[in-house]
């Protein structure tokens, strides 16, 4: 199976980007990929006001484009992520699998980018609404592979690309438009732990370069197979075409091998599970204040 990684800088200017998206997928297409990823925002990018500014409602003129691209060029197309305007007036960071034949997959972003990085201050969740559950997708090739949908800030937390592999997911798919700091700090160390502990290709699409003064990304987009070998990666260039083949032999050997998704514990998965959504720090630190038990209570 080819596939193809796609690296570029958007700016707040979504008919530029699309024609830059347009041309780039086409490159992919005619180097023989035929699953094919774009980075995160690739419609619209910038600060906030830009970013909403940008935003479409669900069959607005990116998500035209993308049905429109893989039905011409018979393409299962990872249209990155788009932002959403819903019917209530939200914005909504969404993920799409636009099938050959136009059917469309979509993903909210579980987990909204609060943090701050390198003196700027981030707070998607004063602006997005986050999705509300897992979405896998099948791909279109003879083997109807599975893959697990996720967007950027989601690779910071394992659990839901082990519950993605859980629910037969082989190929992770990572569009993002991760910060520069971020990106040479967390970015491949993130992308390979998530292949190995889960068996599974990673293909992971970011953005690179200043979309506007003082917010830039910072690329390093690639494609890892299931021992977290990385088989491709993007130059340092804002727009670059990453393609490598995917062996799923390889895959199912890897898998059989180090079989952790056989060996997991469930007990550890529920426990994790039955702990509040939110700070799990905090929660810790409330805990470590109680009293410990009395030597009795040890004893017995």
């Amino acid at each position: 199976m080819r596939v193809a990684v796609l690296q570029l800088c958007s700016s707040p200017d979504p008919a530029v980007n699309r024609d830059v998206a347009d041309r780039l997928v086409r490159d992919a297409h005619a180097r023989g990929a035929r699953t094919i990823v774009l980075p995160e925002k690739w419609p619209a990018l910038g600060r906030t006001a830009d970013v909403a500014a940008g935003a479409e409602d669900a069959y607005g003129p990116s998500v035209r484009w993308a049905r429109g691209i893989a039905r011409e060029l018979a393409i299962d197309l990872f249209a990155g992520s788009v932002t959403v305007r819903r019917p209530d007036g939200r914005l909504q960071n969404t993920a799409l699998h636009v099938a050959p034949g136009g059917r469309i997959t979509r993903y909210g972003k579980l987990h909204l980018f609060d943090a701050d990085v390198a003196g700027t201050r981030y707070r998607e969740s004063d602006d997005e609404v986050a999705g509300d559950g897992l979405v896998t997708t099948t791909l279109a090739d003879d083997a109807a592979t599975c893959a697990g949908m996720t967007v950027c800030y989601d690779l910071r937390f394992p659990e839901l690309y082990r519950a993605l592999a859980l629910r037969g997911a082989r190929i992770l798919v990572v569009p993002a438009a991760f910060t520069a700091r971020t990106t040479d700090a967390h970015w491949e160390t993130l992308l390979r732990a998530r292949a190995i502990e889960n068996g599974a290709f990673v293909l992971a699409a970011n953005q690179r370069g200043e979309h506007v003064r003082g917010i830039r990304s910072g690329g390093q987009s690639m494609i890892i197979d299931p021992w977290g070998t990385v088989l491709a990666r993007a130059p340092e260039t804002d727009e670059a075409v990453v393609v490598a083949d995917l062996d799923l032999t390889h895959q199912a050997a890897v898998r059989e091998q180090l079989p952790v998704l056989r060996q997991r514990r469930a007990s550890v998965a529920a426990a994790l599970a039955a702990e509040p959504d939110g700070d799990l720090a905090a929660v810790w630190e409330q805990r470590a204040a109680l009293p410990g038990p009395s030597d009795d209570e040890v004893e017995r």
